[in-house]
């Protein structure tokens, strides 16, 4: 569960761009760190989805079909 607490963190600051506001007020602050949630709760449904589609870039495709599990 720690991992994946810390996982979600630095997602949320490196992926998302959580620590990328520079604003000086509260409203402001607070605003940032909502739509951060709100995207990160929109990208973890996507990925616990069984029905989610995969993409269709040929690219994307063939690195996940290299993958090995």
């Amino acid at each position: 569960m720690r991992w994946r607490n810390e996982h979600d963190c630095r997602e949320l600051r490196h992926g998302l761009g959580l620590d990328h506001f520079q604003g000086r007020t509260w409203r402001g602050r607070h605003h940032h760190v909502t739509l951060v949630t709100a995207a990160q709760a929109f990208l973890t449904l996507r990925r616990l989805d069984p029905k989610a589609h995969t993409p269709t870039c040929p690219s994307a495709r063939s690195s996940i079909s290299s993958r090995t599990f």
